[in-house]
């Protein structure tokens, strides 16, 4: 199997724009209303949002490449990037997305291992992400990985309001 793992950079910026906006319709848009997903894609997608993600010093996105294609990417956020405060010894997974021709090749667990691995050389001390409460089989993952609920926020999808729980793993040595 030929994976390969790249750091994004601005001059990506029209791939992540891309992958992004597929991989989030892919995987919610069956869930929500045509409106509030569009609402979504362009708030969250446009170019000038993801120029600003991917310039912060503190935020880190890799494309996962499967044969030469780009499958997947993740997101990574530390510091004052995390979109909780969640203090300086926590990296917040922000996103993990697999296109869904790429689906069960292990190449989400893959982006996770990598962010654990980020998180262990940094010196963190835990790991955190949101995940939507109505994601069973994402939350199913993340307890098999030793992520327990810590609490939970509420996440726009256009003008519906949605719960995300917020699940953190303790890293040990």
């Amino acid at each position: 199997m030929t994976i390969n793992l790249k750091s994004c950079t601005l001059e990506d910026l029209q791939t992540l724009q891309e992958i992004s906006r597929e991989t989030f319709d892919e995987t919610f848009r069956a869930q929500n209303s045509p409106e509030n997903m569009s609402a979504y894609l362009e708030k969250a997608f446009n170019l000038k949002q993801l120029e600003s993600e991917l310039s912060h010093p503190s935020s880190q996105f890799f494309f996962v490449y499967y044969l030469d294609e780009v499958a997947g990417y993740l997101k990574v956020n530390t510091n004052d990037a995390q979109t909780e405060k969640m203090g300086n010894e926590c990296l917040e997974i922000e996103r993990i997305y697999v296109k869904n021709k790429f689906q069960k090749l292990g190449l989400g667990k893959y982006l996770f291992n990598i962010a654990i691995e980020m998180a262990m050389e940094s010196g963190k001390e835990k790991v955190w992400l949101g995940v939507w409460e109505k994601n069973e089989n994402a939350i199913a993952f993340y307890k098999k990985m030793e992520f327990v609920q810590t609490g939970e926020h509420s996440f726009y999808m256009g003008d519906e309001e949605q719960i995300d729980l917020i699940m953190t793993k303790t890293l040990h040595d």
